[in-house]
This record gives structure tokens, sequence and C-alpha cells, in this order.
């Protein structure tokens, strides 16, 4: 099935976290319905795979127009420079805050360390991404729209997941919470909800775990049959920022191939 073609040519469009796995799939997508898109991550291409032409170089070979920006978004400051970067393009009309890390483990095998940095990224790095684009957007009196990356996690605990879970249930309310307080400035904020996606750093998707038979366990759970794919998270970001769902804020939109109403 072709996928739905939109058109965001003259927009400007930020995707963290977009050198890798549904960051890197959200932004080509971007790319290639004409959006300027300005990745923002903290490395321009996957550490683990050398071959991998960098996202924004990518975008640029596929003849659309693409930056790069070095970007941790646990640090507010930062996050505020790649919006400044944006406004080289004309500022910010869509906004996702896609840039998350996962630490799995027990409750009593994290550490303080972790649990911070996990919190800082997944939890504060959204948080001010919504803030960073939302105040361009009234600066300039252009109202966009924002698309966070949630989780099943957002509802479904799971365990040796506690600290994950709890950053994706903020990401679910800080989406809501920010929908209220920036409707009445016309600003969409909106959230998609990956269930299990495979990509190439997905826990459990490897070679070896398809030898034991391991994701067969891993889809257990969903209705579908089978792992979802960046492409799928993808087409779900696009279309919460565009015109087809100009009449939708606040949602929590589930990619899950239907494991949460099981």
């Amino acid at each position: 099935m072709a996928s739905v073609t939109y058109d965001f040519t003259d927009e400007t469009a930020i995707v963290t976290g977009g050198s890798s796995g549904i960051g890197r799939e959200v932004a080509r997508r971007f790319g290639e319905a004409g959006a300027t898109v300005v990745v923002a991550d903290v490395r321009d291409a996957p550490k683990d795979l050398d071959e991998t032409i960098p996202t924004h170089e990518a975008i640029r070979e596929a003849g659309g127009e693409a930056e790069y920006v070095e970007t941790d978004v646990s640090v507010p400051e930062e996050i505020e420079s790649v919006v400044e970067a944006a406004r080289d393009f004309g500022g910010v009309d869509v906004m996702v805050n896609n840039a998350a890390v996962q630490i799995p483990g027990r409750m009593f095998e994290i550490t303080r360390e972790q649990f911070d940095r996990i919190h800082a990224v997944n939890v504060r790095g959204v948080y001010f991404g919504v803030r960073a684009a939302a105040t361009d957007m009234l600066d300039r009196d252009d109202p966009g729209c924002i698309v966070n990356t949630a989780s099943i996690s957002s509802n479904l605990a799971q365990k040796g997941q506690v600290q994950y879970d709890s950053t994706k249930g903020a990401v679910r309310m800080i989406t809501r919470g920010s929908a209220l307080e920036l409707s009445e400035h016309e600003i969409r904020v909106n959230a998609v909800a990956p269930g299990q996606i495979a990509t190439e750093f997905a826990e459990g998707w490897t070679e070896e775990a398809e030898e034991k038979g391991a994701r067969g366990e891993l889809l257990k759970p969903i209705p579908l049959g089978r792992a979802g794919t960046p492409e799928d998270v993808a087409g779900a970001a696009l279309f919460l920022a565009s015109d087809d769902a100009r009449y939708v804020t606040g949602e929590l939109l589930h990619v899950d191939g239907g494991w949460q109403i099981c």
C-alpha cells in the first residue's frame, strides 16, 4: 500500500533524535514532503553503524533541504539553540520531540545517575522542546504544531522498566497539559505512542534473537502479529503534523499493532 503524500513545502521541521531509528525515518519523510528539516541529535549518525549516511545528508541527496545541529536535549539551552537555528529558515512550523534513551533494569539495579539521565532526556527534553518551539511560534505569531514521541509505556507498565515507563507517562501528560495551555494560541500538541518497533537498536531485535525464536515471544501481545517499523510511526507523526489533523490536539495516537487493547 502506498504511503499518504503530505505537503510541507515552505515549512521547517525540527526532529530531535533524528539521526537513527524512528527519528531518522520521521526526518526523512518530512524532507520527502518538502519541509526543510533540522536534525537535532548528539551525533550525526548512529555510532554503531559506520556505513549509515547522516540523516541530513541523505535528505539532501534525495533533493531536500536539511541541516544537522549537535544537540543534547537534556540541556534546555541546546534545545533553544536548535530553535534559533530553525529561524534561519523562517522559524519552527513543526517540532518533533523524539529523542529518548532507554536504560533497562529492575528498580533495585538502576543507579541514581541512570535514573536522572533517563528523566533528563526523556522528560526534560520533551518539556523544554515544547516550550522552546511554542515560544518561537508565539514570537512570530505563526502557530504550528508539536508532535512528541511517547510510547505504549505511557499506559502499560512492564517489568524492569519503571524508570522508562515513568518518563513516557510524563510525556503523555506533558502532551495533554501543553495542548490545553497552548490551545488558546492555536498551537496543536499531540503524541505518537509506538509499541514494539523493529529498529536497529531495539532490544531483542537482533539476528541472535531471531535464531533463538525470541522475536516470537516479543510478538505474543500484538494482535496484528508483527513488529512495527519506523515507517509506521513516521506516517502517524506526519498525519498529526498535517492539516488533516487540524482539529486534533492533546491526542496520544498508538502505533502498536493493537497491543494496548489486550
